[in-house]
C-alpha cells in the first residue's frame, strides 16, 4: 500500500540520475575498498596469530548489560513515553500515522491521510490486527481529522506540551510509520528550526503556526507526533520540503504546532460529520509587497464586507491580527479562515507610514 504525504515542490528522488560512468566509478571505489579491507584484515589477522594464539581465539565481546540500562538516552526515553499513543492508519487513501488523544479511542491525524476513504483501519502499537475507525470530523483547510476507534477503552492518550514552552533550537523527535515499513514506528531526531511558518499546500489548504524541524520526516509520518524530550506532543508532522530545479532543500520538515492542533481538535470534537466547520470571511484580496518588508498588502476591498465596514483600504499593509504577526499573504489567509463567523478581530495596518488599529467582525465564508 502506498503511503500518503504532502510533498512541496517535487517528490523525493528514488532512482539515481548520475551518468553511467559515474555509477561505474562509484562501484569501482567500493570494490577497491572491499579488496583493500581484505588485505588489511589479512595483515591484522597474521599479527593476531603470532600474539594471541592463532585463528581459533574467540572474538572479544562486551559484558552483558542489565536490561534496565537499555534505552537510557533522552531520545530513547521520550520515544518510549509516546510509543503506546502512536498508531498506524491504513485506508484506500494511503497509509499514515495517528495520535491517541482519549482513553476510549479518539485519534488525531492529518486530514489528507483519510481524505475520501471508504474504510479506515487503525493498528495499535504492538498489536497484530487492525481496528475499524470512524471519521468523526475533518478540517481540510488545516489538514487535521478526528477518528474514533470502535469498542475501545483503557488506551494511553498522548500528553500535549504547553505551547509557550517551545523555542527555536529545542531538541525534538519525530515518531511515525515512515514508508509503512514493517514493525514499530520510526524515530528520528533533530531540533526546532523555526516557529510560525505558513504554507499554502493547495488552493484550499493554508497551514499556519507551523513548526519547522530538521528531524527527518518521510511519507507515512503524516499525522504522527513531533515530541519534546519529555515525550510530550509539540506538533503533528504534516509536510516536507524537497528541492526543485531552481532551489535546494535539505532537512526541512513541518509540523502543525501544538497550539493550532489543540485549537482545531476542540473544534473537530464539536463538529458533526454532516456539516463542515464554517470559516471566517473578511472580504479582501491581497497584493504582493515588493519593498522587502513583511506583512500583506490589501489589493482590493469588497463593498459591504467586514473589511469595508472596518475601514480597511486598498494599499494598507496588514502587520498584525489579534496579536499574531502577519509575515505574508498566506499567514493572513490562514488566520482569517481559522477564525469563526461573528468573531471580532483587531487589525493593525500601516497606511501612509502611520500605524492604525481597526476592528472587524467576520462573517461566514461561502464555500466554492
Amino acid at each position: 500500500m502506498s503511503t500518503d504525504s504532502h510533498w512541496i515542490n517535487t517528490p523525493p528522488k528514488v532512482a539515481s540520475r548520475r551518468p553511467l560512468g559515474a555509477r561505474l566509478a562509484a562501484v569501482a571505489v567500493v570494490l577497491t575498498m572491499a579488496f583493500g579491507g581484505g588485505v588489511i584484515g589479512g595483515i591484522i589477522g597474521s599479527s593476531l596469530d603470532e600474539t594471541n594464539g592463532g585463528q581459533n581465539s574467540p572474538l572479544i565481546t562486551a559484558a552483558p548489560i542489565d536490561p534496565v540500562d537499555l534505552g537510557n538516552t533522552n531520545i530513547a526515553q521520550a520515544a518510549g513515553v509516546i510509543a503506546p499513543s502512536v498508531v498506524t492508519i491504513s485506508s484506500d487513501s494511503g497509509t499514515g500515522t495517528g495520535i491517541i488523544v482519549t482513553a476510549d479511542g479518539e485519534v488525531l491525524t492529518n486530514q489528507h491521510v483519510v481524505a475520501g476513504a471508504d474504510e479506515v483501519r487503525v493498528r495499535l502499537f504492538g498489536a497484530t490486527s487492525p481496528i475499524i475507525a470512524d471519521v468523526l470530523a475533518e478540517d481540510e483547510s488545516n489538514d487535521l481529522a478526528l477518528l474514533k476507534l470502535r469498542d475501545q477503552s483503557g488506551l494511553t492518550p498522548a500528553v500535549f506540551a504547553d505551547a509557550d514552552s517551545i523555542a527555536v533550537g529545542d531538541p525534538v523527535v519525530a515518531v511515525g510509520y515512515a514508508l509503512a515499513l514493517d514493525g514499530g514506528p520510526s524515530v528520528t531526531s533533530g531540533i526546532i528550526s523555526a516557529l510560525n511558518r505558513t504554507l499554502q499546500l493547495d488552493s484550499e489548504v493554508f497551514l499556519n503556526a507551523l513548526i519547522q524541524t530538521d528531524a527527518a520526516i518521510s511519507s507515512g509520518n503524516s499525522g504522527g507526533p513531533l515530541i519534546n524530550l519529555r515525550g510530550e506532543v509539540v506538533g503533528v508532522n504534516t509536510a516536507v520540503a524537497n528541492g526543485g530545479f531552481n532551489s535546494s532543500a535539505n532537512n526541512i520538515g513541518f509540523a502543525i504546532g501544538v497550539a493550532e492542533v489543540t485549537r482545531v481538535a476542540e473544534i473537530l470534537r464539536t463538529t458533526t460529520a454532516e456539516g463542515a466547520r464554517q470559516q471566517g470571511f473578511l472580504g479582501i484580496s491581497l497584493g504582493s509587497r515588493t519593498d522587502g518588508g513583511s506583512g500583506a498588502v490589501i489589493g482590493e476591498v469588497t463593498a459591504g464586507s467586514p473589511a469595508a465596514v472596518a475601514g480597511l483600504k486598498v494599499g494598507d499593509i496588514v502587520l498584525e491580527i489579534n496579536n499574531q504577526p502577519i509575515t505574508g499573504d498566506t499567514s493572513l489567509v490562514a488566520i482569517i479562515r481559522d477564525s469563526a463567523p461573528g468573531e471580532e478581530i483587531e487589525i493593525i495596518v500601516e497606511r501612509d507610514g502611520v500605524m492604525r488599529t481597526l476592528t472587524a467582525t467576520l462573517t461566514a465564508r461561502e464555500r466554492q
